[in-house]
């Protein structure tokens, strides 16, 4: 029996077997039904309507109104920039800014400066923490009217409680409220001792989120309470002290029922705020130069608010 030998260049080498690929079908998108589709849309359409309603409309109605002549009936009678031409040359108008002006230098300035020293007392007290910040939120949800009517009776220059105090002690009596020296410092004085508290808990729950490792640093380090006020303190809360800023400033420049209430705008208009000269347009039903004494305002708002986000910012 014989055997074939095979070279190995007579070899055959065969590729190995590929198997087949199996194509596996592709997944379809799905189509969301329409209902779906639609659900946030039908959701956020309230609160749409409502803003276009009561704030959209409103201001653009009210900036096609500040170039006309209107008492509240009748055709509106187009009279271009009249309306500001006359705010812009009356003293009233800028002995309103001015007195608003005033009123924020003895307010906000005061205000951040308490609110910082309070907030950190608050945030160093612990027995009975919760009752001190309820008892400084109070002022704020007094109701405005009530706590002017108390500041009437307190400030009397007749029979206030203020001045009989001053009596005991032998000082004259002062009048608080009559008198143009001194009816902004008391005017000032109600609005700080209403609006505080809210600052306060602004500024305490930015004081919160400061790390303590911080301070426990600092004071390795040989820093002082005043020190790390000064230098870890203040600078880390300078977003809480610069939100609450704008909204005071705001809050100052449309004061409306503290003057209205404590001293109807006297005396000789020295407490006629911004918000208050508003008012005694619409209470003449000159609508149209009201509308523009309200677009101008909020100019001089947002230009000083921007103003103090800039600086602030730069800071940063």
């Amino acid at each position: 029996m014989t055997t074939r030998s095979v070279s190995p260049a007579t070899k055959v080498f065969r590729e190995p077997a590929v198997e087949p690929r199996i194509r596996t079908p592709r997944r379809r998108r799905r189509t969301l039904p329409l209902r779906r589709l639609l659900a946030p849309y039908v959701f956020v359409l309230p609160f749409v309507l409502v803003f276009l309603a009561f704030s959209v409309y409103p201001l653009f109605f009210t900036l096609r109104l500040s170039f006309t002549d209107w008492h509240g009936s009748g055709a509106a009678h187009w009279i271009g920039l009249d309306n500001y031409r006359y705010l812009l040359t009356s003293s009233g108008f800028w002995s309103s800014l001015g007195n608003s002006g005033v009123l924020w230098l003895l307010i906000v300035p005061v205000q951040l400066v308490l609110a910082v020293l309070v907030a950190v007392l608050l945030n160093a007290i612990k027995r009975l923490r919760g009752f001190y910040r309820v008892a400084f939120v109070v002022p704020f949800v007094t109701p405005l009217v009530a706590v002017a009517q108390i500041w009437i009776v307190l400030f009397d220059q007749d029979n206030g409680a203020v001045n009989a105090m001053l009596g005991a002690v032998g000082l004259p009596p002062v009048g608080w409220l009559v008198t143009s020296g001194w009816a902004k410092p008391t005017l000032a004085l109600l609005f700080l001792w209403k609006t505080t508290g809210f600052v306060v808990l602004i500024v305490l729950s930015g004081l919160q989120q400061i790390d303590r490792g911080l301070y426990e640093a600092a004071s390795l380090d040989g820093a002082g309470r005043i020190r790390q006020l000064w230098t870890i303190t203040v600078p880390l809360l300078r977003r809480s002290l610069m939100f609450s800023l704008v909204l005071q400033t705001l809050a100052v420049f449309q004061m409306f029922a503290e003057p209205y209430v404590v001293t109807k705008g006297g005396p000789y208009t020295s407490t006629t705020t911004a918000g208050l000269y508003l008012y005694n347009h619409i209470t003449r039903a000159d609508l149209g130069t009201g509308a523009a004494n309200s677009f101008l305002l909020v100019i001089v708002v947002m230009a000083v608010s921007l103003l103090f986000v800039r600086l602030l910012r730069a800071e940063d």
